[in-house]
C-alpha cells in the first residue's frame, strides 16, 4: 500500500510542478525535511530536502518573480522565460518523482529511474496544460490584474503540491484535472483553426 500511495504522491508533486516549478518543489522538499509524509533520507536524491536546495528554490521563485514583471512591462521575451520554465520543470519533476517512488523503498533502485520518468510525463502534462491557458489569460488582462496571475499560479500550484504529499489520492485528481485541461485547450485550439480555414 506504501507504493500505491508514493507513486499517488509522485504524480501530484510533479504534475504540480509542471505549473509552476519552483514554489511546489520548496513545499515539498521543507515537508520532506519535517518528515511530513515523506523523506528523502536514504535515497540518492536526499539533497532534496537539505537546506542548500530549499535556498536554492527561494532564489528561483524571486528571479522568476522578477523576469514575469519584466514580461508584464514587455520589457522581456515571453518565449525563452517559458521555455526556462519548462526546462525547471522537467528536471525538478524528475528528481521528486524519483523520490517520491522510492522513499520507503529506496533499496529497490529501478524505482528510483521509474518515478524520474513518470515525473518527467507529469510534468510535462502539467506544462503543456496550463502553459498556453496562462497565456491567453494573460493576454486578456490589463497590466495590474496581469501581474497577480503568477502569484495565483504559485499559489494553486504549491497547494496541489502539499495536497498531493499530506493525501496522496488527491494527486491523481491533480494529474487528471490537468489531463482534462490539456485535452479541452487543444479541443479549443483545434476548433479555432478550423474556423480560420473556414474563413479562408
Amino acid at each position: 500500500m506504501h507504493l500505491v500511495f508514493d507513486i499517488f504522491q509522485g504524480l501530484g508533486v510533479a504534475a504540480a510542478i509542471g505549473v509552476r516549478p519552483f514554489l511546489p518543489s520548496l513545499v515539498a522538499g521543507v515537508l520532506a525535511a519535517g518528515d511530513v509524509e515523506l523523506t528523502f533520507h536514504h535515497t540518492r536524491v536526499h539533497f532534496l530536502q537539505q537546506p542548500v536546495f530549499l535556498f536554492a528554490m527561494v532564489v528561483g521563485i524571486l528571479l522568476l518573480a522578477l523576469a514575469e514583471r519584466r514580461l508584464a512591462r514587455g520589457g522581456a521575451a515571453a518565449r525563452p522565460v517559458m521555455i526556462g520554465l519548462a526546462a525547471c520543470a522537467v528536471v525538478l519533476g524528475a528528481l521528486f518523482g524519483a523520490g517520491t517512488f522510492a522513499h520507503y523503498h529506496h533499496g529497490v533502485h529501478h524505482l528510483l529511474w521509474i518515478g524520474g520518468a513518470v515525473g518527467i510525463v507529469c510534468a510535462l502534462i502539467g506544462v503543456a496544460a496550463t502553459q498556453p491557458l496562462l497565456t491567453r489569460v494573460r493576454s486578456r488582462l490589463d497590466a495590474e490584474a496581469g501581474g497577480v496571475l503568477p502569484f495565483v499560479s504559485d499559489g494553486v500550484a504549491a497547494l496541489a503540491a502539499a495536497l498531493s504529499v499530506l493525501a496522496p489520492p488527491i494527486g491523481v485528481i491533480v494529474l487528471l484535472a490537468l489531463l482534462w485541461l490539456l485535452i479541452a485547450g487543444r479541443g479549443r485550439a483545434d476548433r479555432k483553426y478550423a474556423g480560420l480555414r473556414i474563413l479562408r
